[in-house]
């Protein structure tokens, strides 16, 4: 494996990338579909799930697309890992640790509401 004048390896990874990315509430019932950067491609969303506040909603869909982008980088960070890339070549990358998407998504949990809104079903 070659590198270029910055010292970075020249030799492409192994594994394509790939382009999209998923994310899935805790309960399921929301799921996003994002680029790596976290951009939004799809969205499924539970009919039940309409009834919720809408700020509610879109702060949930935004942390949807906030994690996918997380795990993506992450991801990234490993296939940089895999093609030579040293430790402190890839900390000047700015992409996410294991350890800092876990205890993000940790943060996130502890604010997730997944209480019901209501206990009454719909007949």
């Amino acid at each position: 494996m070659g590198e270029n004048l910055r010292g970075m390896p020249t030799t492409p990874p192994t594994a394509e990338f790939p382009a999209e990315f998923t994310a899935t509430s805790l309960t399921g019932s929301i799921s996003v579909r994002t680029t790596e950067n976290g951009l939004p491609l799809g969205l499924v969303v539970d009919a039940d799930q309409l009834r919720r506040d809408p700020a509610a909603l879109a702060a949930e869909i935004l942390r949807l697309c906030k994690q996918s982008a997380n795990r993506a980088g992450l991801a990234r960070r490993e296939q940089l890992r895999q093609a030579g890339f040293t430790s402190e070549m890839l900390a000047l990358t700015g992409l996410p640790t294991e350890e800092q998407v876990a205890a993000k998504e940790i943060l996130d949990e502890q604010d997730y509401d997944t209480e019901p809104q209501s206990w009454l079903r719909s007949v």
